[in-house]
Order: C-alpha cells, then structure tokens, then sequence
C-alpha cells in the first residue's frame, strides 16, 4: 500500500523550496510516502473515488503559519489515505521503451545485449540513489551527463533524498526522466556486502539459463553445393547464454554462439565468450577476468563495446564513460579477453591496469620477401564461406597498458596509456584513400581526458595520439540555458593519419578519424505537453574516403517534436536531412564530386487503448537525390498493435506494414520488436508488405518461452537478396524461439 502525501503545485512559487521545509515529517512515516508535485489548482482522483484538491494560497498561508500546521495538513492527508485504503497502480518503464528510444542513435547491426542487461539487473537490484557514484549513473543511458552532475551537486547541498519523487526538485530532471528511472532505483540502506556469505552465494545467487534458435525458413543460394565460396555449415542460427548473479557484487557469465552458415558439427559454436567479475571489495572496485570492455572519455583513445552517437536527445553527443565492464554481448570483434581491474590508489584517484589476448580474424597474403602479412581485420565474426574460414582467428593480438583517473562530484580527469601487438603486420594499401592508414605490427596509444561541472555547465573532451601517427581531439559543453531549455556544443579534430583500433568518438563516419566537424544541438520542453529537439552537425573529411575520390563536407540536421496531451497518448514528428559528397556516377575520365542528399520525414502515434492494449502507427517517407539524377521517393506505413494484460500468461504484438522504394538507396529502417535480448532493425527496400508476431508465455514463474514469426513479401520481383543469400521465389520469412529459466 502507497500512502499518497501532496506536497507543491508546480506553477507554486514556492515549488522550489528546499526540502527541509519538510523535516517535520515523521521519519516513521516518510518511507510510506510517495511525494508527488501537481499542477496548480487541478483535481487528482485516487482509488476508492477519492479527490484531492489543493490550491496555492491555501498552503502559501500554511507555510507563513509554521511547521505545525503543515504537519497537521501533512497527517490529515496520510489519515484520508488509510481510512480510504488507497492504492496506487504506478506502471514500471518498460524496458522496451527504452530500447526504442536508444536504437535510433546505432547502427543496423547493432547487439544491444549490454544495454538490456544493465536494465535487467538494475530492475532486480535497483540503484541506491543515497550511495550511488557518477561511474553507476552513469550506465543509466536515458540520463545526460548534465542531469547527472545536478543529481550530485543537488545531494551536496541538501543531503540525502527522502524518496525518490523528490528528484522532482533537481534542475533537468523532468517528468519522463523521472518515469524512465523510476524502476531502477531506490533510497535502502541495506548494503550488498552486509548481505554476503557462502550460504547467500549459493542460495541467494540468481540463475538465468537462456537458449535461441532462429532459421529463415526458404533456402539460400549459398546453402546449394555451388563451386567455390558457399555455406559449409547448416541455416540455423543459435545461441545459449548462462548468467550467474549474486547482488551487484558477483557475476558470472557464458555466452555460445552459432551464426546461420556456420559449421554445427564437431565443434558446436563457432564463438565462445564468458567471464568472472567482482565489485566493491573495499580498494577493489571492480575486477574481471575473462571478456570485458573499457569505456573511458570520449571514446578517441579506448572505447569497445556498447556505444551511442547522434540521436534526437541532443545530449547523447557527450559520451559517458563507464570503465571497466564485464562483456556478455555476442558481438565477436569490440572486446577485450584476458584481466583487468579498477583499484582506488586513496581518495578519488583509481588506476585501471589491463592485459588482452586475443586472435582476430583478418585476410592475408605474402608480401615480396614471402612474409606473412594482413591487410584488413574482418569484424563481422561470421565463419561461413572457405574464405571466411581460411581468415578465421589467423591474427594475434596482445594489448595491455592502464588508465588513471581522478574524479570527484564536479571533476574528471584522466589519462590513458597502452600499448598494441600484432604477431604480423600491417601492410600500405594500394587504394588512394588508404595512404594513411596504419601500417607496421606494434602500436602505442595516449589520451588526456577530462569533464568539470560549473554552476549550469557541463565541460567535456579528449585529445588522444597514436605515436607515429596525427592527432585528434573532442572539445564540447552542455549547458543548462532554462529549467526548460539545454543545448550542446561540440567541436571534433581527428588526423588523416591518427590511429586507434579501440576507437568509437562521435564522428560521421564509422571511425574517428580524417574528420573535422562541430555540432550544436537543444532540447526544448517548454511544459509538461511538449518536447522540441534540434541539432546542427557541419563536417569536413580533410582527406579522400572510400568512393570519395577528393576531400569532401556535409551536413545533418534533425527537427523533431513530441506532443504528449496524457499518458496514454503521444504524436512524434521528426525531419532529417544530410548531405554528403560522393563521385559521380557519371563516365566520365576524371571522378568529380556530387552531393548526395537524404531526407527522412517521420509522423506517428502512440496510445494506449486500456492496460491491455497498445497501439502504435507510422508513416515515414525518404527522399534520395545524387547529382542532377532524378529524385528518389519512397514511404513506409505501418500499425502496430501490442497486447500485454497485467499478470497474464501470453503476451504478443504484431506489425503490418506497406513499403515502397525505388531503390536500395531510398531504404528506411525502422526498429522492431523481437525476443527478449534479441533485436531487429528491420530494413524496408523495394516494395512490399512486412509483418511480424512476437509472443511470450509464462509457462511457470520463471520459466518462459517466446515465439517470433517475421514475413516479406514483395512485389514484381524474382528474386529476394543477393550473391548467397538470394532466395527464389518473393517471400523470405524467419522463424525464432527462445526459452528462458531463471532459478
């Protein structure tokens, strides 16, 4: 049972107040309540028809009175809650919501397993928001680093919260950030530690066993008996992950992994990761053995693993660092295998040393003397073709170094140093654009970093340099204009020659490097009804790029709006352009440069019927133009229905969709929901109709299946896919099934 307690109108010119001002609560009775700020003046309705009302000179006058009388409106409210035994049905995030909101920011083939699994923990085991640390908020991807450095210079001056609600009072926590958190925090002064024993390890521990199969269901060229390259392995897709989990001091974790393709037999999963990782054992912070990943700074000197870029939250384009993290995904190249640990040397001043071994697979040939050497590394850890075989794992790399860092509440600054082997070497690439990339068998890398928080201001950057190579910074700010407005600058310099292989900073290309940009962006949310974001990215590659045959420049620019009249209800619009140079198309003798121009134009509606049914539409329309060739439209259109009754068995959601686009360039990608831990970013190209049906059945507490069936069907077309994975006929349909126990 909630006991509701109403505090301050928002439009009251006292909604600021310092909670101090409510200090005569009963310290018996604060963890009951359930602090909740209203609009001035308007009615709230409770179980049990209850109705509470509350004006602003009434309590205006009552604070003027003294404490007393506001201890006394205080209990008065907490006794109407129990004599009317009234309930609150607040509904937690969804965690798919977040998902959605997030993938935007990431590639196609992007493995959100890292994210999901953050969520699924803090779910379980929420944040102590009285004893948490700017590293643990930071994993929080829906906060900005503003919001986080408010949150802590807010605990400094007022001291701990009371209860959640009251971070209602901290400047940039608006209501969506507070209901996207909610479920993943608390306020308990239980710590983990008082909690361990082997008993505890064994008993208390959680297990959580899950296994995938998924098949597309029409043959692929490239499963027939083809000379040369084909699949040598079988179409299925498989995976089985077990996670071991004691609090959020223990874990442990194993990954398997077959890809459609792969070899089944013999050797039953191509990919193999797991780990053991230990948290806060007093100057141990975190320790890992086995894969893992390091996030630190902006990502220019040593970032693998989860990471975002440009998205409609303009804050997402300062990158918060998480350090050292167990890895659980399945992707099988942005990873570090081997130990590391995070130790606090004294007071604010940790050390983060590393060591990594891993092969790689990369394609290879002899160079003029009969050595051995490697051109390109391969990230796809796809295993399949002769080919793909024969580059299997054939590259040793060893990686090891450290990072220092010193951080307080309004201070970061840190500085990275490691140093990269390779048993062969890098060889220069006879392709013009390659002049500068790396070349040798060795590679040292160093990076200053830094954040600082002042007043409104949020500071941020990286300078980082590959010895023998350029150098490359990031410089940014975010800023607090208005309780109601941010914006964020950020100016980005990386070399044509700067090299790093655990690189992933804000750029316009896939790499940091060969770039000159600056971005400006803002966040507007004028009330609690709507939400405006804008942003700017202007950029320039210095040196050529592949079909890019001179230094080039663009530009990207994002409008969005978001009008929510009420919780069930929400109308998104969004416009996107960018324009890049790429070469002709043309014959001509000399490549001369043309603009290419995207456009994307977005409308859609969510609303939620009752608590049983959701209801989701779009329609979005891209626009494609190069040169003086005539422009590109297509469109696509879809409904999506979810229905997921509170406590019930079997839960599912379904799309139909129609698209239409001229070509492979017109394309749109839309996300869409899949199994639990599984993703799809669903490309829509040519014409056709898309659906899909996800189901979910609770079979027992904790043991659950799930059931994806997804369907193209295209238009005027022989053929669906290309090279090996072209299918005859115009329908390609999946299948995929997943069983989760946790015990």
């Amino acid at each position: 049972m909630k006991i509701w307690c109403v505090l301050l109108p928002v439009s009251s010119p006292y909604s600021s107040v310092s909670k101090k001002h409510f200090g005569i609560v009963s310290p018996v009775l604060t963890d009951n309540l359930l602090w909740q700020t209203i609009p001035s003046g308007e009615t709230f309705f409770r179980s049990q028809n209850i109705i509470i009302s509350w004006f602003t000179d009434l309590y205006h006058k009552l604070l003027i009175g003294g404490n007393y009388a506001l201890k006394i409106l205080t209990v008065a409210f907490v006794m109407i809650g129990f004599v009317a035994n009234a309930q609150t049905n607040t509904q937690e995030t969804d965690i798919r919501d977040v998902l959605e909101s997030m993938a935007e920011n990431l590639p196609d083939d992007y493995d959100m397993t890292e994210l999901v699994d953050v969520l699924e923990r803090y779910r379980k085991h929420p944040i102590n928001l009285n004893r948490t640390s700017v590293e643990e908020l930071n994993t929080l991807v829906f906060l900005s680093p503003l919001q986080i450095a408010n949150f802590f210079t807010y605990i400094k001056e007022n001291g701990p919260l009371a209860d959640v609600l009251e971070l209602q009072s901290i400047a940039g926590f608006d209501i969506k950030t507070i209901q996207m958190l909610l479920p993943f925090v608390t306020l308990t002064n239980i710590t983990e530690y008082q909690q361990l024993s082997f008993k505890n390890l064994v008993h208390a521990g959680e297990n959580d066993l899950m296994m995938r199969w998924a098949q597309t269901l029409q043959k692929q060229k490239g499963y027939n008996d083809l000379p040369g390259n084909r699949y040598l392995g079988s179409p299925e897709r498989f995976q089985m992950r077990y996670r071991y989990q004691y609090s959020s001091i223990l874990s442990a974790a194993l990954t398997l992994d077959k890809d459609a393709g792969e070899k089944f037999i013999g050797k039953p999963f191509d990919f193999y990761s797991g780990n053991i990782a230990l948290f806060k054992l007093g100057k141990l912070k975190k320790m890992v053995v086995g894969d893992y990943t390091q996030q630190f700074g902006q990502g220019l000197t040593l970032w693998s693993g989860f990471s975002f870029g440009k998205g409609p939250d303009v804050t997402s384009v300062a990158k918060k660092d998480l350090g050292l993290r167990p890895y659980n995904s399945t992707n099988e190249y942005s990873f570090f295998r081997g130990a590391a640990a995070t130790i606090n040397l004294f007071k604010n001043v940790d050390i983060t040393p590393f060591i990594s071994f891993r092969n790689l697979d990369a394609s290879q040939k002899l160079d003029a003397e009969g050595n051995l050497v490697q051109s390109t590394i391969n990230q796809t850890g796809l295993h399949r073709t002769p080919t793909e075989l024969k580059n299997k794992s054939v590259l040793a790399q060893t990686a090891f170094g450290t990072t220092v860092q010193y951080s307080n509440n309004d201070l970061a600054i840190g500085a990275i140093a490691y140093h990269t082997i390779f048993k062969n070497s890098f060889i220069t690439q006879t392709a013009a654009y390659d002049r500068y990339s790396f070349t040798g068998k060795s590679l040292t890398n160093l990076g200053l970093f830094y954040n600082y928080t002042y007043k409104n201001m949020y500071l941020y950057g990286e300078g980082a340099k590959g010895l023998g190579g350029g150098f490359a910074y990031i410089n940014g700010m975010l800023v607090s204009l208005s309780s109601s407005v941010s914006a964020a600058i950020t100016y980005r310099n990386y070399a044509k020659d700067y090299h790093s292989f655990f690189n992933q900073a804000v750029s316009e290309s896939s790499e940091a490097v060969n770039e000159r940009g600056f971005y400006a962006g803002l966040n507007i949310n004028p009330n609690k009804y709507w939400a405006f974001s804008f942003y700017a990215d202007l950029f320039r590659f210095p040196w050529l790029k592949y079909r890019v045959d001179e230094p080039s420049k663009g530009y990207e620019v994002l409008a969005q709006a978001i009008y929510t009249p009420s919780k069930t209800f929400k109308i998104l619009v969004r416009f996107k352009s960018e324009n890049k140079q790429q070469n002709t198309d043309l014959d001509v003798p000399v490549n001369f440069l043309d603009d290419v121009k995207r456009e994307g134009y977005r409308a859609e509606t969510n609303w939620q019927l009752n608590n049983n049914w959701h209801f989701q539409n779009r329609l979005e329309v891209s626009q494609y133009k190069k040169g003086s060739a005539k422009r590109e439209f297509g469109y696509l259109i879809y409904q999506d229905v979810d229905y997921s009754p509170m406590f019930a068995k079997l839960t599912g959601n379904v799309r139909f969709a129609y698209f239409n686009t001229p070509s492979y360039n017109s394309r749109i990608y839309a996300y869409e929901d899949d199994v639990l831990y599984s993703f799809a970013f669903g490309m829509y190209n040519g014409k056709g109709f898309r659906t899909y049906l996800n189901m979910k059945y609770n079979i027992i507490k904790k043991l659950n299946v799930w059931f994806r069936y997804g369907l193209f069907i295209y238009k005027d077309v022989e053929t669906v896919g290309t090279y090996l994975d072209e299918i005859k006929g115009n329908k390609k349909s999946e299948v995929k099934i997943q069983v989760r126990y946790q015990f």
